[in-house]
């Protein structure tokens, strides 16, 4: 029986590290780790296993970033969100940020096309 389990603890942790890669790799440098988030398809979801681990795994992978980690499952799909107080110089940046993205995406559409 010990075998079983050890090959489970193998299992999770495999599963923790592969989601804190993907965490960090959804991270943008500038925000300083925070602002973090991933999103799980059904399709992810099926082949990492069982929900319930795969919420605790990705809850253990935030904390190794220092995350306050939350989950929340909409329509099939996983969010995990760190749901930690952002410094207000990093909420500036993303807000500028985003205005900007807006912006420009404004103005994009008010070109003419096909000219």
């Amino acid at each position: 029986m010990p075998v079983k389990d050890d090959l489970a603890r193998r299992r999770y942790e495999k599963l923790i590290d592969r989601l804190d890669s993907l965490m960090r790799a959804a991270l943008k440098p500038e925000y300083q780790g925070y602002y973090g988030h991933l999103i799980l398809s059904s399709d992810d979801l099926a082949e990492m296993g069982e929900l319930k681990d795969v919420r605790r795994a990705a809850r253990e992978a935030g904390r190794r970033l220092g995350w306050k980690a939350t989950t929340q499952l909409v329509g099939g799909r996983l969010f995990v969100l760190d749901e930690r107080e952002v410094p207000e110089e990093i909420e500036q940046l993303a807000g500028d940020t985003a205005a900007a993205a807006i912006d420009g995406a404004w103005q994009e559409g008010r070109r003419p096309h096909g000219i």
